[in-house]
């Protein structure tokens, strides 16, 4: 077996590589939104306990 092949997956390669690369998206978006996510909530928070410190 040689690479080209097992790339090509009998036909199939296309189909497997292609759900392979679109999972691997939705991996990194999910990562990058929770990180967002993340980064927004903490920014709430520190103004929400600013606006506390002020009273």
């Amino acid at each position: 077996m040689n690479w080209g092949e097992f790339f090509a997956m009998k036909g199939y390669g296309l189909y497997v590589w292609g759900s392979y690369g679109v999972t691997l998206l939705i991996f990194i978006a999910e990562i990058l939104l929770v990180r967002h996510k993340r980064t927004l909530t903490l920014r709430q928070l520190r103004l929400l306990r600013d606006a506390e410190n002020e009273e």
